[in-house]
Parts: C-alpha cells; structure tokens; sequence
C-alpha cells in the first residue's frame, strides 16, 4: 500500500494489485506474464494494469477513479476534473471540443501548442490570433496583454486561450485578463502543461484557476514526476459547460485506460497535498543556487531570472540559459553535453532549457554544474544580440480557415514555388512544438527563410511532409 498519508485510491488501488494473486482473462493480453515469451518484453509490460479489471473490477464497481477524480477537484477547488492518459494534448482537444459549435471564434496566443491548433480543426472553430509582447532584453515572449485581447473583443470570441506558463517559463498578467473576459462573459482556458506545481507553494505563482481561470490543464509528466502522458484537465462550471466537458473528454479519450498513468496523476496529487510547499521551496532554492554558482564565472547574464520580469511574471524553477550572452551556440552546447550523457529539454541558437524537476536533487545539480561550466568557457565567443525566436515572432497571414485547409486538395511544390501559397501543414521547430505556419496561412519570405535557418543551426523541424523542407504541401490553386 502507498505510504503517503492522504488518500490515494489508484494509486492504492495499482499497488494492491501487485500484492495479490490474478489469473485474468481478460485484456491486457501481456496478463503480466509477458516474461514467459521474452524476457526484455517481459521487463516493458509486466508492471502494466488497466483502469478496467486492474485498478477497478470491469465494471468499475469501486468508483476508485471518480474518487481520485473528486480529490483533485478538491485539492484545485474546482468543481471538476479529470485524469487523461493522453497528455494535454488529449486534455486541450476535450477541452476546446467542448466550446462552441463550428464557424465560432476563440482568441488564442500564437505561442500556443500545436494540440491546441488541432483542436481547433476537430473543432471547426476560428483562431483569432492575439501576438505576445516580447522582452527587448532578452528576445523572450512575456504573455497576452490586456490591449492585444480587448482590441478583438469587438469580433465576439467565445473563449481566450492562452498557454500559461510559456515554455520558456513567462507568463501573461493572468488576473488583468480574466478579469478582462469575464467582463465580456469570455471562458478563460489555460493550457498550463508547464505549471502543474504551481499554487501549491509560495515560492511560485499562483496556478490559474486561484486567478480566476475557467479551466486549467496541466501534464503530470513535466514539471511533476507522473508517467508519461499522463495529465489533468480541471474546470469551473460558471462560464462553461460541464455536461459538455465531460461528453468531449469521454469522445476523445481511449476507453482502454493504462493504470499506471492513473495512479501516477492520484499520486502527484496526494504529493502535492502532503509535500507540495516543502517539495517545491526546495526545488526553487536549489535552481537558485545552482543559477547563481554558474553565474559567478561569467561577467554578463546568462540565465533568465524572476527579476528580469514583473513580479509572479516567471517560473522560478525554470533554467534558459542564454547562450547568446556567451557569443555560443545552443546547439553545440547541447551537443557537448550529450557527450557527457546530459540531455536538455530544448536548444536552439541563442536558447538552453533544461527541466528541473522535483526529482532533482543537490546531486543532479552539482553533476550539471560540474559538467556544464568548463563547457560554457570552452564555447564563449563575443557576446551577440538577442535574436526572437521564429516560434515567438511569426504574425501569420491567414488566407483559409485550418479546418478548410486540413480537408482541402494539396500538393507538393519546390522550394522556389512555395512562396505566397497557402501552407496545409503545421510546421514548428521542435521543442517547443508552437507552430511558425499553420494550415490555411501563407507561406511568406520571412517563414520560408527563418525555417531554412533553424532548421541548419541544428534544430529538428516537426509535422512537414517533407521535413527537409525541399519541398512544402500546399492548397491546390
């Protein structure tokens, strides 16, 4: 049994499975005993249980998911919520789904994640596209702010989207913005993957729902140690539909539930309840301390820091190392650090960021800057100015909706021909998978270059159908 002191009915529920004796006949076919049939197989699958005849009886006689479920709304003080095993990718699509019929409007940030863009397709429903103020400084985006969503109000939005915090740890004036849309009588939707930790200590800011957000989604697998893909979406019933929610989640999520997924998103929860305030002032202290160790060998700035931003404004747990700063590349960074088995989260020219998480400790840190010091001195050059990521600076030119480009006929072209077609695919480097083209917009200079460029300093460009990017799919003149 969990050892934990609040309740935690999956996660229980997947720990006393283990305990006792099955002979199952039923799905999953590994039935635990994939070992049998090969070892290395045996060692994937063996520990893997369903929702259905695993961590519940078939027919979920015990409840204990609609129990954890309850507990999480409680812990968020929402009025409902549900655990998916297919990330917030799954959560956003459920969630915007659940919006408005075909042909009506939302307001999103450009930042937004491409789940969110293809929701929007599912959905059939139009982006108003809101562009992010970016810091001079430091060349990041720092949020929507009020001006840019209340000059679109006047085209009847019936949601504002916004991705809170950045990827790169930023976030926008939340409590300004929704008290701005809730003046309209707007639903605020957050996609705050990133976030998961925030609310639960004062050492962070606060998540979105206790601003005032209609709906948060988050992924237990990033900035908490869920499994992979596991995730939450948390909702409000005063601005949306709850019934609706709950018909979307249940259309587009599968109906054969992976336990431990489960029971790790019951697990965070208990652990955020029990340790949260603990837990996480001592990771904001050793991402402090770490910053400041590393900083002390360099004369400019080199790390994003709370300070450079207004107060609550930045994700303390964040580390972007600004390699720009250092006249280096992010990617030969990178690349040095995989030598010395550090992978990073993300690395661009001038950008490294590299997830601290509540499973590191003193230890990781004090390896990363054992390892990364000497390679920083080794790659510094004259510092160089800031240079705005192509995923923070695109203003699309919308031709097409996503929707009539996604079913629309297409076909391939050159290079050479691309320029001034309408795209039919989502391009974004990735990480962090924000897009630079979306279907329906057209592919300008600016675009077609900036993809070129960071496609040959190293990063990988995603969702192209020739992602040599020779070549470009387009709507059929």
């Amino acid at each position: 049994m969990s050892s934990l002191r609040v309740s935690a009915p999956l996660l229980d529920a997947y720990l006393t499975y283990f305990e006792t004796r099955h002979i199952p006949f039923t799905i999953p076919g590994h039935k635990q005993r994939a070992s049998r049939l090969d070892a290395g197989l045996g060692l994937v699958v063996d520990s893997d249980t369903p929702l259905y005849g695993g961590l519940d009886e078939i027919k979920l006689s015990n409840q204990v998911l609609a129990k954890a479920e309850a507990l999480a709304a409680r812990l968020w003080r929402a009025d409902y919520a549900r655990f998916s095993t297919g990330g917030s990718t799954h959560a956003n699509q459920a969630m915007i789904l659940a919006l408005g019929k075909p042909g009506d409007k939302v307001a999103l940030s450009r930042t937004a994640h491409r789940s969110v863009l293809s929701a929007l397709v599912l959905a059939g429903l139009e982006p108003i596209w809101l562009t992010p103020e970016v810091d001079s400084v430091t060349g990041v985006p720092t949020g929507i702010s009020v001006a840019e969503f209340e000059k679109i109000i006047d085209q009847r939005p019936i949601a504002l989207l916004l991705t809170e915090p950045g990827y790169l740890g930023t976030l926008s004036d939340l409590q300004a913005l929704v008290k701005s849309a809730h003046a309209h009588a707007i639903a605020v939707i957050v996609d705050a993957a990133w976030g998961g930790h925030f609310g639960f200590s004062s050492a962070v800011p606060g998540h979105c729902l206790a601003l005032g957000a209609d709906a948060l989604i988050t992924s237990t697998h990033k900035a908490l140690p869920g499994y992979s893909a596991s995730a939450l979406l948390i909702a409000q019933g005063r601005y949306l539909n709850i019934e609706r929610i709950e018909q979307s989640f249940e259309t587009t999520h599968t109906t054969s539930p992976a336990g431990a997924p489960l029971a790790s998103i019951d697990g965070c929860r208990a652990l955020l309840e029990l340790r949260g305030e603990e837990l996480i002032t001592k990771l904001v202290a050793d991402v402090e301390a770490f910053k400041t160790q590393v900083q002390s060998h360099f004369d400019l700035p080199i790390f994003l820091n709370p300070q450079d931003f207004p107060p609550g404004r930045f994700d303390p747990t964040k580390i972007v190392l600004r390699a720009n700063q250092l006249g280096a590349s992010g990617i030969d960074i990178e690349l040095a650090l995989q030598e010395q088995s550090i992978r990073v989260e993300m690395a661009d020219g001038d950008t490294v960021v590299f997830l601290a998480t509540l499973a590191d400790s003193q230890t990781e840190f004090a390896e990363l800057e054992r390892v990364l010091i000497p390679i920083l001195k080794n790659c510094a050059r004259t510092p160089r100015a800031t240079a705005t990521s192509l995923s923070w600076s695109v203003v699309p030119t919308v031709a097409i909706s996503m929707r009539d480009a996604y079913f629309a006929d297409t076909e391939m072209v050159s290079v050479h021909d691309a320029l001034g077609r309408i795209c039919a695919d989502l391009i974004a480097p990735y990480p962090p998978g924000v897009a630079v083209v979306a279907p329906g917009e057209v592919l300008t200079q600016v675009i077609i270059q900036g993809l070129a460029a960071t496609k040959a300093a190293g990063v990988r460009i995603a969702y192209a159908s020739d992602p040599t990017l020779k070549n470009f799919r387009v709507i059929k003149n």
